[in-house]
């Protein structure tokens, strides 16, 4: 199959993605949307112990807004909210092995989905 502009990784993790679908009693629910290609990306997380212990994704979106998703959700598990909440876009796009320039902001939509979940969290539990 053709890959065009996309690695090994993205590709793997678009056609093969993880974490998809939502967490139904999720601690920490983002959403985050692009305007420049309309794509909207949901983020759950279930928090226990100050760590992230599950994360899941649901996307409307191209091929490395899937990819994004897919990488920020395997990169979140396991770290604690402080850890997940210094994690930008260009921890995820060297995770995917970079995406071509046009296709950058799909990472940031991973960032920004993950900065409300934790915002949600925040607000839910009053810190």
């Amino acid at each position: 199959m053709a890959k065009g502009p996309f690695n090994d990784t993205v590709m793997n993790h678009f056609m093969n993605p993880r974490n998809v679908g939502e967490i139904e009693d999720a601690d920490g629910v983002g959403e985050a949307g692009s305007p420049v290609c309309g794509d909207m990306m949901t983020l759950y997380l279930k928090i226990a112990d100050n760590k992230i212990v599950d994360a899941k994704f649901k996307t409307f979106g191209c091929g490395a807004a899937i990819a994004s998703g897919s990488m920020a959700t395997e990169m979140l598990k396991g770290k604690t909210l402080e850890e997940a909440s210094r994690m930008t876009n260009r921890d995820v796009l060297d995770a995917l092995g970079g995406l071509p320039p046009a296709k950058e902001h799909c990472s940031v939509l991973a960032e920004d989905a993950v900065r409300a979940a934790i915002e949600y969290y925040q607000k839910k539990k009053g810190s």
